[in-house]
């Protein structure tokens, strides 16, 4: 017989299912009771209330059946694409799991912002790496799309609430996908060379430089094959018997005749320069957009190695086979004249993709360096070596930077890149070592660089005994750290500070928006800084409360007191490091998260006024108007 039970949402908490009740339900054919269970308004622990009443309902709420199937669905929309229409998968189970997976990486990231792994600092730069989360999350053995489906809900969440949370799960959320992005690129760098496309490699350093925009290999091979439609739309003009309009999408063919192959060339250049405009970026030429394909096809500009493996991509699909030229300065692009391949330089046109895909003579690629070089600067390259030129590209970018958070990441994210496919490159390896241990992030990992280091090249015993000590004194250090200084406003000693951490600023001279997150009574930079940022042309020179702050711009900048004014109109300052340091944006201030409020405990009481009075002015400005 069946029993009574109370719903938990849906049915309502007072709703109880009479006997007599259960018994017409049950009497319903089961298509009939599995479209009613589907009902939006019932959730899981309705449809588990409903299962416990008797026999003919569990068994109508079956794991495999369209009740369960329905709630995971409803419950985690993202993950359908990750089964199959015609499989049959036990939905319950799935339901479970990922309900486990989902309260363990939210306790995973909770944790890691009570243990404080980051730690604040006057500047923020790159903080402590969340290694222990990082460690917890891959010791769950959970499937990788559970996880990261779980950190996306954290970061689609309330836009304005949480803001530390998700600056953690995010955190964690770019390091999971960055080290799937890199075993993916270690598989494809065990295939044969003859099956390692320049296109697939290039979005794979895409994808690990930008591991939170969502770039696939199918979606910049559909892009791309728009073009090559449009190419052969043009060919068919020129040559309607043209042996290219008669290949099918995904076809490996190569076009024996040169007039065929001349005729692609000249199509694609049309195409690619002429209707789509696409050209060099001479203007911005050192901007890390311009090496990642996905922005090369947004914004149709690039440097010459980014262009050429689209030009590259384009040309094989049509037929005609390019080779990368690994040349000085200057990438290019080289086309075989002779029905043979042939080892004459002579033998083949030099295509300048940076140059709308000007064709040059084996001498004439040396105007574009302005001298000359020999014959081993013509040879064709591997796919393999055309990614190092491509990565080593952004980790010069990554070295001219200002040294803020931006190009420390690009830095990193280049030698991750740069030591996968060349592991052994003792330079780089050095340059890691440093970068790390000038960032003070994972010290054992610093040691293991270190020790390979020595493996690879003894000689190097000098910089290597050095940073091995220096890393041994930071673990130490890690194993007693220093609490950080609390700062009171009621000290006598910051009796001049007028703002307070989570304030909405406009600068007077700037006019840039900012939020400060932290202070000081004096000026604390060094005087080179003092000297270089003109500190003295202010009235009150560097003797005067100076703040750390936020910048709209994603900058993170020191600015004077007197520079200074609360915002007439406060908003959210979209800057990657707010979350960071507060926890919410309350409409005119944002509210500092635990670990800013224990160091400036009495900050959060003065925002608040400061705020009230700034609205009091307001609506006194608006009565007088």
């Amino acid at each position: 017989m069946a029993t009574p039970y109370t719903g938990d949402r849906g049915l309502g908490t007072n709703a109880v299912i009479s006997e007599s009740f259960a018994k017409r339900l049950t009497d319903l054919p089961a298509e009939l009771l599995e479209h009613i269970l589907c009902f939006r308004v019932l959730n899981h622990i309705d449809i588990c209330n409903v299962s416990c009443t008797c026999k003919r309902l569990h068994d109508v709420c079956h794991g495999r059946g369209k009740v369960w199937a329905h709630q995971y669905k409803l419950r985690w929309p993202r993950l359908q694409r990750f089964y199959q229409q015609n499989e049959s998968y036990d939905w319950l189970k799935e339901f479970k799991t990922r309900h486990v997976v989902g309260q363990q990486i939210r306790r995973t990231v909770e944790d890691s912002i009570t243990k404080q792994l980051i730690i604040l600092s006057k500047i923020p730069c790159v903080g402590q790496v969340l290694g222990d989360s990082f460690a917890e999350i891959d010791s769950l053995g959970a499937p990788e799309h559970f996880c990261e489906d779980e950190l996306l809900g954290i970061l689609n969440s309330d836009k304005r609430k949480c803001l530390t949370l998700k600056y953690y799960a995010k955190k964690i959320l770019y390091f999971l996908r960055q080290q799937n992005i890199l075993r993916n690129l270690k598989v494809f760098l065990e295939r044969p060379p003859e099956q390692q496309s320049a296109l697939e490699g290039a979005v794979l350093i895409d994808q690990y430089c930008n591991p939170l925009v969502d770039i696939t290999l199918e979606s910049i091979s559909a892009q791309i094959e728009e073009i090559a439609d449009k190419v052969k739309k043009y060919l068919r003009v020129k040559n309607a018997t043209h042996p290219s309009l008669r290949a099918s999408q995904g076809d490996c063919f190569v076009l024996e005749n040169l007039e065929f192959q001349r005729q692609v060339i000249c199509a694609l250049n049309a195409v690619l320069y002429d209707q789509l405009q696409y050209k060099g970026n001479e203007r911005d030429y050192y901007n890390p957009l311009n090496s990642y394909i996905h922005q090369v096809l947004l914004r149709r500009t690039g440097i010459p190695i980014s262009l050429s493996v689209l030009y590259m991509t384009l040309a094989r699909k049509l037929g005609v086979p390019l080779e990368p030229v690994n040349f000085p300065n200057h990438f290019l692009l080289r086309w075989c004249q002779n029905q043979r391949r042939s080892e004459d330089i002579y033998d083949y046109v030099y295509i300048d993709t940076f140059g709308k895909g000007k064709q040059l003579a084996a001498k004439e690629c040396e105007n574009l360096i302005r001298h000359q070089v020999g014959a081993d600067y013509y040879s064709a390259i591997s796919t393999g070596e055309l990614l190092l030129r491509m990565v080593g590209n952004l980790l010069n970018i990554g070295k001219r930077g200002e040294g803020n958070e931006k190009s420390y990441q690009l830095l990193r994210d280049s030698l991750d890149l740069y030591l996968t496919i060349n592991p052994d490159n003792v330079q780089y390896l050095l340059l890691q070592a440093r970068l790390y241990f000038h960032l003070g992030i994972w010290p054992e990992k610093v040691l293991d660089i270190l020790q390979h280091i020595q493996a690879l090249d003894p000689t190097q015993h000098g910089a290597v005994g050095y940073l091995v000590q220096h890393t041994l004194e930071h673990i130490q250090h890690k194993r007693h750290p220093v609490e950080p200084e609390v700062k009171r406003r009621s000290a006598p000693e910051h009796r001049d500070v007028q703002y307070s951490v989570g304030l909405i600023m406009k600068h007077k001279r700037s006019g840039y928006n900012c939020v400060i997150y932290g202070w000081d009574p004096k000026c604390t930079m060094s005087q080179e800084w003092i000297n270089t940022m003109r500190v003295h042309q202010l009235s009150k020179g560097a003797d005067q409360p100076f703040y750390n702050v936020l910048v709209q711009d994603g900058t993170c900048r020191y600015a004077a007191q007197e520079n200074l004014e609360p915002h007439s109109a406060p908003l959210e300052i979209a800057h990657p490091e707010v979350g960071r340091y507060f926890t919410e944006f309350s409409d005119t201030h944002y509210i500092a998260n635990e670990e800013l409020q224990a160091r400036y405990p009495e900050d959060m009481c003065k925002t608040h006024r400061t705020n009230m009075c700034v609205d009091d002015q307001a609506r006194s400005l608006c009565h007088q108007s």
